[in-house]
């Protein structure tokens, strides 16, 4: 990581928090929506802003946030109430968040031309924004104040993917080790498809591949069958939702082995290290409630899956994919590109890891990349 102190100092940036049509502000102060607003130093009013978010990940200190406010551009890095309360997330609310920062964009800012970044794992939340702005589907799932807002979405004039994830659910399915022979235990391991097992690879032929693959699905859909099960037993009962751990998601056979979906990227390694050690350690995905894990990580129920909200899409977009990211591969950037809609799109394929923070260089390449399309399209 380096140090982008001295850029910051070219930029200014205020803070921003609202209440939701579907959260309050809260009686110690809070407001459940906040965020940063980075702008050019002396032009509080720039007419193109972005805005970026995540599911549970702080954006308002976005990496790139300043680089975008100094060539010009606001930039709203937007947190929704799940910031840190991704085992209650629910999409349908979070919309409504990103909503009140569309608005403010809007309405306080003075922004004429918004673009979505959606970057990382905020790349399937904000195309989920965006398609359900173009045609809403989870209207239903609300009512009263939350309803009418949701009938007021403001869609994006252009859309940008960074380094995006295809889905939350495709995500995380794509990590979990295939080998987990029982979710209430995490050492209970099933050899024979066991990634850092030896016999097995790497590097993985492409019948292990291909049984890995389809155990990996199957793992999500025997929690998705215990969900529903376990919620319904549970309402029976009068209890609206219970918590419940899950382990061992870092086993994607790409972290591993470099020969599939080949990159720049260094083998043995994810977001937290060395895949063998971050997949016995709590990460991604730890804890859930019932309802959280039916809306953003079941491959059966989720309504966080990329593709069909980004075939929606009929505006201009672009997608960004660093070759040396980690946990983002070129078949998951081609994935999204042929996913949108749009007849106006654009793929480019550059030299970087997953936030660019291998170095400053690649960094501002992103950037000027970035700018430069919306330039074109504005």
């Amino acid at each position: 990581m380096f140090d982008d102190t001295p850029l910051k100092a070219t930029v200014d940036s205020r803070f921003v928090s609202s209440a939701s049509p579907t959260a309050p502000r809260i009686m110690a102060g809070g407001n459940p929506c906040q965020g940063i607003y980075w702008t050019p130093k002396g032009n509080p009013r720039p007419k193109v802003a972005l805005i970026a978010t995540h599911y549970n990940v702080d954006f308002s200190e976005h990496y790139l946030a300043p680089y975008i406010a100094a060539r010009g551009f606001g930039f709203l890095g937007w947190n929704t109430r799940y910031r840190g309360f991704e085992d209650q997330f629910l999409l349908e609310h979070a919309i409504l968040d990103i909503l009140v920062g569309m608005r403010w964009l809007r309405e306080e800012a003075g922004v004429e031309q918004i673009v979505i970044l959606g970057n990382s794992g905020g790349g399937s939340l904000m195309g989920a924004y965006q398609g359900e702005a173009i045609a809403a589907t989870l209207a239903g799932e609300l009512s009263g104040a939350g309803a009418e807002a949701y009938a007021q979405l403001i869609p994006a004039q252009l859309y940008i993917s960074l380094n995006a994830h295809v889905g939350r659910p495709e995500v995380l399915t794509d990590w979990m080790d295939a080998s987990v022979a029982d979710e209430t235990d995490p050492v209970a391991t099933i050899a024979e498809l066991d990634p850092f097992n030896p016999d097995n690879g790497p590097p993985y032929s492409p019948e292990f591949v291909e049984k890995y693959r389809a155990a990996q699905r199957a793992r999500n859909q025997r929690i998705t069958d215990w969900a529903k099960a376990e919620l319904a037993r549970l309402n029976a009962a009068g209890v609206p939702d219970r918590l419940f751990p899950l382990f061992r998601c870092w086993g994607d056979l790409r972290c591993i082995d470099p020969t599939l979906d080949p990159s720049d990227r260094l083998p043995n390694l994810c977001y937290r290290g060395d895949p063998k050690i971050a997949n016995k350690t709590p990460s991604i995905g730890r804890v859930n409630t019932i309802k959280t894990w039916l809306s953003m990580w079941s491959l059966e129920t989720s309504k966080c899956q990329g593709a069909p909200h980004l075939a929606k899409f009929r505006l201009p977009s672009l997608v960004v994919q660093g070759t040396a990211d980690t946990g983002v591969f070129p078949s998951d950037a081609t994935r999204i590109f042929d996913a949108i809609g749009s007849a106006d799109k654009q793929l480019a394929l550059i030299p970087g890891a997953h936030y660019f923070e291998d170095s400053p260089a690649h960094r501002d390449a992103a950037a000027d990349l970035i700018v430069d399309w919306i330039k074109a399209k504005s």
